[in-house]
């Protein structure tokens, strides 16, 4: 199959508990019958939610995406740590004791702005080359480095269980709910861990916007791939450059575009969507710096 032939786009699934992000692209690839699949943030088993796949020439979007903010639905479970820090992990520690309601939203508080959390050990992140994930299951453990994140907003509601308490989470891309969980538990000190997690927004996609695995099972193939939403969806934040006929075939061609002859004045390092005269989206273009001045050259073609 080739580039004309196979499908292309930006598939938004909701993804199911018990299931890993590459359990969701297995399926996608039988459905649209393609190998080229990716996926933007990947969810742990546990969690559920906006998960945004990039089908056929999409997938090779995946490098140049900005990270952006994410939302979250958590339940925080108190009177426990595990060694995972959600409920899929070994207990390590228990407490009777479990704190009120205004004490939760106390220690909650502290933790809107940024702050410094050290990732997880059962994280996909790498040191020297190596999972943490693969090392922890191997019983060992190594120091990382805490990285500054943004949670933006943080509520805190009651649940029907004492020891539980319904978490809604805005926070910047990087950031580990179940570590959140197991920060405000220590805080507290009665321990706390992650019970589940449900994704609900994902830079510019929502929720309401996905499809379950089996919606798309149940569709024809033509509806199938009325459900991919175009590439640039993925760059909706960028500037659009339109292009002349002419630009356009010297832009496709590999030649730089000067801003002085397209009347643009962006600054040197910004990415751009660039389009037809009509407004077609094909390429992403970078502002850069010449000999004879600032001009836009497109990185990476998606639509041929």
């Amino acid at each position: 199959m080739n580039d004309l032939q196979e499908p292309c786009g930006v598939l938004l699934i909701d993804k199911p508990q018990g299931l890993t992000s590459h359990d969701v692209v297995g399926r996608v690839r039988k459905l649209y019958g393609t190998r080229r699949v990716g996926h933007t943030g990947t969810l742990d088993p546990l969690a559920t939610g906006v998960l945004v796949l990039l089908i056929g020439r999409a997938a090779k979007a995946a490098e140049y995406l900005a990270a952006h903010d994410k939302c979250y639905e958590a339940v925080l479970r108190l009177g426990i740590t595990t060694d995972t820090e959600d409920v899929t992990g070994e207990i390590l520690t228990t407490a009777p004791h479990i704190p009120s309601k205004s004490e939760v939203e106390r220690v909650a508080d502290t933790y809107r702005g940024t702050y410094l959390q050290t990732p997880p050990m059962y994280s996909a992140l790498k040191v020297n080359g190596q999972k943490l994930l693969d090392l922890a299951r191997r019983g060992i453990e190594v120091e990382r480095e805490a990285r500054e994140v943004m949670i933006h907003n943080l509520t805190v509601a009651p649940t029907k269980k004492e020891e539980e308490f319904a978490l809604a989470v805005h926070c910047s891309s990087g950031t580990y709910i179940r570590t959140l969980c197991a920060d405000i538990g220590r805080d507290l000190g009665c321990g706390g861990t992650m019970a589940a997690l449900r994704r609900t927004r994902a830079g510019a996609f929502s929720i309401e916007n996905c499809y379950t695995l089996e919606e798309l099972e149940q569709l024809t193939e033509t509806e199938r791939l009325d459900r991919l939403l175009p590439i640039d969806k993925l760059f909706a934040d960028l500037p659009a450059v339109r292009l002349s006929a002419f630009f356009e075939r010297l832009c496709r061609g590999g030649c730089e575009i000067y801003q002085a002859k397209i009347g643009t004045a962006l600054k040197i390092g910004e990415r751009v969507r660039l389009c037809s005269e009509t407004g077609a989206f094909f390429a992403l273009g970078e502002v850069r710096e010449y000999e004879t001045g600032p001009a836009i050259k497109a990185i990476k073609t998606f639509v041929l």
